[in-house]
């Protein structure tokens, strides 16, 4: 389950690639009042992003927020991972913090982590494919634009929708 953390920083993120274009700044308290988002916890949010190259801040009268690559650029899945960490179910499953679980005696026979293996790389499938941009887009549209490299492991080359999977 994501946490508001990850949730908030997608909204912020949205938020900004909205607004994108050159030389334009964002004001924390401007993003904080059009999502909704508590405007101490999205300062600590927007932090962490710039110090992790999604975003870049500037001080001063005309300082504020932007995004440091292009929409299409940013997936889902970084601001979730720098958010909330592994996109995996247990640490048996991460590729960026593999580990064994506290209660497994023995990782080579557990019956559980191709499983959890899957499950994480199906996430990521999905989340990979998803851009700041195609967030955008979803609001208003349907369109699909992949992130730039993206993964492509669906045999279509795009990533299932929500709808089709209800």
């Amino acid at each position: 389950m994501l946490s508001s953390r990850a949730k908030y920083a997608l909204r912020a993120c949205v938020d900004l690639a909205r607004r994108h274009e050159p030389g334009k700044w964002t004001l924390t308290s401007e993003i904080a009042a059009v999502e909704e988002i508590p405007r101490k916890f999205l300062e600590a949010i927007l932090v962490e992003l710039r110090d992790n190259g999604i975003l870049e801040s500037q001080r001063g009268r005309y300082g504020g927020y932007r995004l440091k690559r292009q929409p299409h650029r940013i997936a889902a899945s970084e601001i979730i991972r720098i958010a909330d960490g592994p996109l995996a179910l247990a640490p048996c499953a991460s590729k960026t913090q593999f580990g064994p679980c506290a209660d497994c005696p023995d990782i080579t026979a557990c019956p559980l982590c191709p499983m959890l293996r899957r499950a994480r790389d199906a996430v990521a499938d999905v989340l990979d494919g998803y851009s700041l941009a195609t967030l955008v887009d979803s609001r208003g549209k349907n369109s699909l634009r992949r992130v730039e490299p993206a993964r492509r492991s669906f045999a279509s080359g795009k990533a299932p929708s929500l709808q089709s999977r209800r």
